[in-house]
């Protein structure tokens, strides 16, 4: 008489707070393409002056790309109910670390003590009618408020990351029912 085994696998089942995590996809989403087309049409202005690219520029392009293909494989892994949260806190961890090197290059180039672009921009004048001088001040104060933007789009992208650090460890806790 043989003897029969069975092996059952358990597959422990995690329960993500459905509003909040679409929520935090939808400003993670936003927050990472403003980032990426607002560097992207930086290096474009360089290109077109023909000046120098700083580092930043690229560099907030790969993170904000890195960040899209990390939300990306995680609405794959939602939608087959595999979303690990040891998975969610490692990528947003690693994320939340280029992020924040990224917003304090991004705070001191906007607001650092010399030549920043606050007070290159704070020098410029509005102007009228038109002229060569309007559209060069449009030009220039579209920068500007890009600049702002990208800053305000990387301080909600760096918060976000940490709170689904927060939010995947509670998770993994079970802190959410």
């Amino acid at each position: 008489m043989a003897t029969e085994m069975r092996v059952m696998e358990r597959r422990r089942r995690y329960h993500w707070p459905e509003a909040q995590l679409n929520f935090w996809l939808l400003i993670m989403i936003a927050a990472s393409a403003t980032t990426l087309g607002i560097f992207a049409y930086f290096i474009t202005v360089q290109h077109t002056l023909k000046v120098g690219i700083p580092w930043i520029f690229p560099y907030e392009i790969t993170i904000s790309a890195l960040a899209l293909i990390f939300l990306l494989a995680m609405l794959v892994l939602i939608s087959q109910r595999l979303l690990l949260p040891g998975i969610v806190v490692l990528g947003s961890f690693i994320l939340f670390v280029l992020w924040l090197t990224g917003l304090i290059e991004t705070s001191i180039l906007l607001y650092g003590p010399k030549e920043s672009v606050s007070s290159y921009c704070n020098l410029i004048r509005s102007s009228t009618g038109q002229s060569e001088t309007t559209l060069a001040w449009l030009e220039t104060n579209s920068i500007c408020q890009s600049w702002k933007a990208a800053f305000a789009f990387e301080i909600v992208g760096t918060v976000f990351l940490f709170w689904m650090m927060v939010m995947a460890y509670q998770v993994n806790r079970d802190e959410y029912d």
